[in-house]
């Protein structure tokens, strides 16, 4: 094994856990995998592994009945845990679905995840087609001020395994479907796995967008302790049931004026609103689930300039909030939701998830279970360099990669740098495009995972080099 995989294996040791598997060969074989994608972020499967034989055991292992997502993310779900123990403070648990769209010669082997139009008949109407793919509903663990932590649950699916619920919607309202009938029901579930793994439940705060606005999930979060903050999008009755939560918000005055930045150069500001109200469950769910005290925040931009939508956000939360302030916080923790849009970028962007070739639901499911891990790893460095700048590169960095990047850095003429966590990961961001001007925000995602690549491939040649002539 090379220097360079064995030092990425090191790091991977913490986000494998060998016992989830019935072999232990096939946690060892994980433990490789994640080195050898580590360097090659992005790269087929024969590229990042370089040889016949390796390329061969990752098949195998993505292809072994004994092997499934959970496996994989086992030893990473554990791994969250000890950092978000390690952690004071309450933490943001982000929620969303993803998809991951294929062409393939035999569809029905990894399923369909939706019906798009793709052209017009002869008569003019739109002819539809089934677009091939998996669904992912993942659970991110971020602090308040966003440094990711972690999964803390992922659901992967496909539509021709879960048939939802639109024979039901024909004949009858779908508010009186069972949850437990429909696709939406993953949003409960993630949130009670995320709950019992991370085993604080009244530290958490599940943040969620409008898809997330389901009743029954504001009473299974009262029920298991946690807490929750969603966008809502559903007009609910309120108070006795002769007026719904508008009515009662219409009522409300202003009490804040907040301003936000929209861009860089584009600011709005927001005029906020609050009230808790007893909000009722949907009329055919009323003998089920019994009404809640809930928090109602309205921040809605006054004065949009042309072009541009008006903010508007209307929020839910358990959470109470009487004074701006709370409602300020509440703004900024739902801001956050935006990153575990970012992981899921970075899923299919960095590590070019949509670009497999595997050909079975069940193989493509370990694959991306795979990339989530090195995705959040991404994520964090990227995250971290704003967290904790001044901190020792060694938080993130092997010794052979600080030692390496002092090798480039002093090769291109340049004043000695510092020796901060930042100084490196900045030198990193270089090799992937980013110029490191006196006003440049620091680096993201994009050129980040660029140059670790490249950061990557040099190694490779250090280590060659290094081999061949000592």
């Amino acid at each position: 094994m090379s220097n360079s995989v064995f030092d990425a294996v090191k790091w991977a040791d913490e986000e494998v856990d060998l016992g989830a598997f019935r072999d232990k060969r096939l946690g060892e074989r994980l433990r490789t995998m994640l080195g050898q994608m580590a360097g090659a972020i992005g790269a087929p499967i024969p590229m990042a592994c370089q040889d016949w034989a390796n390329t061969k055991a990752a098949y195998r292992f993505l292809s072994n009945s004994s092997v499934n997502e959970g496996n994989i993310l086992a030893g990473h779900l554990q791994a969250t845990r000890a950092r978000v123990a390690a952690t004071d403070g309450l933490i943001l648990v982000l929620q969303d679905t993803t998809e991951f769209s294929y062409q393939r010669r035999d569809p029905e082997r990894i399923g369909a995840i939706s019906l798009v139009p793709s052209r017009r008949d002869e008569n003019g109407r739109l002819r539809l087609h089934t677009v091939c793919g998996l669904l992912m509903h993942s659970s991110l663990a971020v602090t308040p001020e966003g440094l990711p932590l972690g999964l803390t649950a992922a659901k992967f699916w496909t539509r021709t395994k879960f048939k939802g619920t639109n024979a039901l919607k024909r004949r009858i309202n779908p508010t009186r479907v069972p949850i437990e009938e429909k696709e939406s029901y993953r949003w409960l579930e993630n949130m009670r796995q995320s709950a019992a793994l991370l085993g604080e439940p009244d530290r958490l705060v599940h943040i969620g967008d409008r898809e997330n606005d389901i009743y029954e999930f504001f009473c299974e979060a009262q029920a298991i302790g946690t807490h929750f903050l969603v966008r809502t999008c559903v007009d609910r009755l309120a108070g006795d049931g002769d007026h719904t939560i508008a009515d009662e918000m219409s009522e409300v005055s202003v009490q804040a004026i907040h301003r936000v930045a929209v861009s860089k150069d584009d600011h709005a500001d927001i005029e906020l609103r609050y009230r808790r109200i007893q909000v009722l469950p949907p009329i055919g769910k009323q003998k089920r689930y019994p009404p809640l005290s809930l928090t109602v925040l309205h921040a809605r931009e006054c004065g949009a300039p042309e072009g541009r939508a008006p903010v508007d956000w209307r929020l839910i939360t358990d959470l109470p909030v009487t004074t701006p302030d709370q409602a300020i916080e509440k703004l900024d923790w739902y801001a956050q939701r935006w990153k575990i849009e970012l992981f899921h970028k970075i899923l299919k962007s960095g590590c070019r998830a949509e670009d497999a070739r595997l050909r079975t639901a069940d193989r493509l499911a370990n694959l991306i279970a795979i990339f989530c891990i090195l995705s959040w790893r991404l994520f964090w460095v990227t995250m971290i360099n704003r967290a904790a700048p001044a901190a020792s590169p060694k938080l993130a960095l092997t010794d052979d990669e600080i030692a390496l990047i002092d090798h480039l850095a002093a090769s291109r003429n340049r004043a000695p740098m510092g020796r901060t966590l930042s100084d490196y990961l900045t030198q990193i961001a270089r090799l992937g495009g980013y110029l490191a001007r006196a006003h440049d925000p620091p680096p993201g995602n994009i050129v980040i995972w660029r140059g670790w690549s490249r950061l990557m491939d040099i190694k490779i040649g250090a280590n060659a080099i290094r081999s061949t002539y000592g």
